[in-house]
């Protein structure tokens, strides 16, 4: 059962991409492919099945880098345009899987943020012939049942918008995407206990008003203490040589992740 449950971080950087435009820095400067980031999302599979985390601007490019073949299923965090931009290019896998219509599973806040932004987007072939996604939208707000696997969404505070990261607990293994958070209530807390894996939010040493910084990201990650945590949706203010160090001198089981990094769960 190689790959049986897995998940592949298309792209692990904030909303802007590293190298930003028009930077010199030394990170948007840097020859280590691993502080190239595109915007952030991932794909977990299930079995021979594919649930896509978010559809962010550059997901065709992630698409075809990573060879990505299916989307059985899609889960949006919440409406921001890094995370959503490219949703569009979803029509692609309908076609590709016999005109199936996909279902996308987000908060009903997050799911009228899409609906406003691709409002010609429904489950019905257009009539007239033209080239729309396929979509179920389906409102997500207590745990559910999705391609053979049981997600819980997992609401944390991000600025003034819905957003949900979300636990996917699938042949006895378990793991946690939240890659964009500033905090994350007692609640949301108790439901991340036992993961064999945390994708987390850190975007940079300083503070910030909507993400979580190193300290504030190490700490909820000691808190939760899955098993392996690898830290996404980072700027171009760590290179990732000088993160996997700091990191590692907090916790052997931290890591920064990087674009194309695969855990598998279940091989």
């Amino acid at each position: 059962m190689s790959g049986a449950f897995s998940i592949q971080l298309l792209g692990t950087g904030t909303s802007t991409g590293v190298p930003l435009i028009g930077c010199g820095c030394e990170v948007c400067r840097s020859a280590d492919p691993r502080d190239r980031r595109w915007r952030s999302a991932a794909l977990v599979r299930l079995g021979g099945r594919a649930l896509l985390l978010d559809a962010g601007p550059d997901f065709r490019a992630q698409c075809l880098r990573w060879r990505v073949g299916r989307v059985d299923a899609v889960f949006i965090t919440h409406a921001h345009a890094d995370h959503l931009f490219g949703f569009d290019d979803i029509r692609r896998f309908n076609t590709m899987q016999g005109n199936a219509v996909i279902p996308c599973y987000a908060g009903p806040e997050t799911l009228a943020g899409v609906r406003r932004v691709f409002p010609y987007i429904s489950r019905r072939v257009n009539a007239q012939g033209l080239y729309r996604p396929l979509i179920d939208f389906v409102p997500a707000e207590a745990p559910f049942e999705a391609l053979g696997a049981r997600l819980t969404p997992l609401p944390v505070v991000h600025g003034d918008v819905e957003t949900n990261g979300v636990r996917i607990d699938f042949l006895g293994r378990s793991l946690a995407y939240v890659p964009d958070v500033h905090e994350i209530p007692g609640g949301t807390l108790a439901l991340m206990g036992g993961l064999d894996l945390l994708v987390l939010n850190l975007l940079r040493p300083r503070e910030h008003p909507t993400h979580l910084s190193f300290g504030r990201a190490v700490g909820y990650a000691r808190a939760i203490g899955a098993r392996m945590t690898r830290f996404t949706h980072l700027s171009h203010d760590v290179t990732h040589a000088r993160l996997a160090a700091a990191l590692a001198a907090e916790d052997a089981s931290f890591a920064p992740a990087y674009d194309g990094l695969r855990v598998d769960l279940v091989e």
